[in-house]
């Protein structure tokens, strides 16, 4: 790896660019607020969750209590709620002001990352981190939709920035440890993060004694990272009591049921099958990793030469591997079905990425080609899965939806390509070390990559739809605010009317009383692509409440926008028909 002979960027170049970077990714967040989500083709966000999640925030705006019926995300989402809920009170209730969480929580997220990012590898690394995750195609569209996962990942990317700053002011730690436990109780499939936090605060203390004492030098420029490591241990343990204490244990039956019963219990399949499935479709599934495959590939490669000198690297440049570790492992155990569980990746993936661009200049950092082979091949899974991923990510395009000849394909390159490095070592990554580019062609390679992704915004807006939020306002019309609907439909279509959706999932959320419920007349669902689409299962249970009421008549249908067909519509429909009560 070549040393930098280049001059560093000035702090006042870095903070006039930052600041039109920034300025970019708020325009992206921000224009056209109401429109639908990406269908055609989708990134994964399914419109109708956004009122199901909101549910309990807009109880409380409406209608002064968070609890009005048997469906409450509070207990599993509660800051998100929290945050949802001040957007309501302060500016009213409305796709808008719920989309406004998510958009303000990600143009942070690109702003922190860019900050930690300059403290790892200089101001060029920052920026150009600030660029590609600013400008991710993927990774915007969910920061405009009134979710969770948008704000759980840039609390972690908070905790993130926290954590790097620790290390030279360990004050920084507290707010480390509570931002990743605000990340849990955004969405709590972050606990990966918290024990990513707090695994490598133990790493760091393992081996700081041993690199201060070879290292005299070093220890004096960047001080000692043990008081850092020891802050954050307590910051967590602190705030995790906090909220046990004053959060969890007082409710603990309603948690314990939405965090563990339906979360983890009834979702996931745990045999060595759906375990194998969840492997070989992690690359294939989903566009997400397809879209942004350069940034995939960099980070990726920047991660297999982390591991060589994973004693010796930075405790943020650590925690963005075992971040990316730990969430693949989380997935696999738990579900891979879903596109939205994968945004969690974006940042880690751009932070190592931009590390490589802006600092390294080369693709595999110089040390892992000093590793002995024997060494090496301690990392052969890891080499193995991740050649897969990276190859699976890209070559999905030959079968493009397929499951079978995808794998098979991507199986046979990454076995081919990891052969080739193990039975060559240390050729590949000794030639991947030493070709490396300057600072103003990282640049370069980061603003064409940006173009890319703006490229995918400007095609979603140039035909982009508001059947969903028309289709809200026309409910509306229809019916008196407070009226009771039911369905998760209801839900969806809630946020710019005053109605009160019951909502009604599968074994919980108001289902024991879904074909009694005389109180409420009206039922909200999809009639196109097919009844029940909400419910994305085989046995919709919206199905049943229909059933339980024969004489029901369709009072109204409107145009949604969910499938790529472009053709979906909703129904009103009055469970004892027109004219009746």
């Amino acid at each position: 790896m070549r040393v930098s002979t280049e001059p560093e960027l000035s702090r006042h170049g870095f903070a006039w660019t930052l600041l039109l970077v920034l300025m970019l990714s708020a325009l992206l967040r921000g224009v056209f607020p109401a429109a639908d989500p990406p269908w055609n083709p989708t990134v994964g966000i399914v419109w109708h969750d956004e009122g199901a999640w909101v549910h309990n925030a807009r109880n409380k705006a409406l209608f002064g209590a968070w609890s009005l019926d048997a469906w409450n995300p509070m207990y599993i989402a509660p800051v998100f709620t929290a945050l949802e809920y001040a957007a309501f009170d302060l500016f009213g209730v409305g796709v808008r002001q719920a989309r406004l969480v998510p958009a303000a929580a990600g143009l942070a997220s690109v702003w922190l990352l860019a900050l930690g990012v300059a403290r790892l590898g200089g101001r060029r690394a920052g920026l150009i981190a600030a660029a590609l995750l600013g400008t991710n195609y993927v990774y915007v569209m969910w920061n405009r939709a009134a979710l969770m996962e948008g704000p759980a990942v840039a609390f972690m990317v908070a905790s993130w920035y926290c954590y790097v700053r620790a290390r030279s002011q360990p004050v920084w730690a507290w707010a480390a440890g509570a931002c990743a436990l605000l990340a849990f109780f955004t969405k709590a499939s972050a606990a990966f993060f918290v024990a990513a936090l707090a695994l490598d605060a133990c790493v760091t203390l393992a081996v700081g004694r041993a690199r201060l004492q070879v290292g005299a030098a070093r220890r004096d420029a960047d001080g000692d990272p043990r008081p850092g490591a020891w802050h954050t241990l307590a910051a967590l343990s602190v705030c995790g009591a906090l909220a046990l204490a004053l959060f969890v244990l007082p409710n603990w039956t309603e948690y314990r049921f939405y965090n563990w019963q339906m979360s983890v219990l009834r979702k996931p399949s745990y045999d060595l099958k759906s375990l194998i499935d969840r492997v070989t479709w992690f690359p294939i599934l989903h566009d997400v990793l397809t879209r942004m495959w350069f940034v995939l590939a960099l980070g990726v490669a920047a991660a297999l030469g982390l591991l060589a000198r994973l004693r010796h690297a930075a405790a943020g440049e650590r925690l963005l591997l075992l971040w990316l570790a730990l969430g693949t492992t989380e997935l696999i155990l738990h579900d891979v079905g879903n596109e939205r569980r994968f945004v969690v990746f974006i940042p880690a993936l751009v932070g190592l990425a931009s590390l490589a661009l802006g600092r390294d200049r080369v693709v595999v950092h110089g040390s892992a080609a000093g590793t002995s082979r024997g060494r090496a091949l301690l990392a052969l899974p890891v080499v193995l899965f991740a050649s897969y991923v990276v190859a699976g990510a890209l070559l999905r395009l030959a079968f493009l939806y397929e499951i079978s000849p995808n794998v098979r394909l991507a199986a046979a390159v990454a076995v081919i390509f990891t052969a080739a490095v193990y039975g060559t070592w240390p050729r590949i990554p000794l030639a991947l070390s030493r070709h490396g580019w300057t600072q103003k062609g990282a640049c370069a390679v980061a603003l064409l990559v940006s173009l890319g992704q703006v490229a995918q915004f400007v095609q979603w807006a140039a035909g982009r739809s508001y059947k969903n939020y028309h289709a809200s306002i026309e409910v509306g019309r229809r019916v008196p605010p407070g009226t009771l609907v039911h369905g998760k439909l209801a839900n969806g279509l809630a946020l710019e009317n005053g109605i009160r959706p019951i909502f009604v999932g599968r074994g919980f959320g108001n289902y024991d009383d879904r074909k009694t419920r005389d109180d409420v007349r009206y039922i909200l669902t999809y009639v196109a692509p097919s009844v029940g689409y909400e419910s994305q299962a085989s046995q919709p249970v919206i199905a049943e409440v229909l059933d339980a009421y024969p004489g029901r008549t369709i009072i109204m249908t409107f145009d949604v926008a969910e499938t790529a067909t472009g053709h979906d519509r909703a129904a009103l429909i009055d469970k004892f028909g027109t004219g009746s009560r």
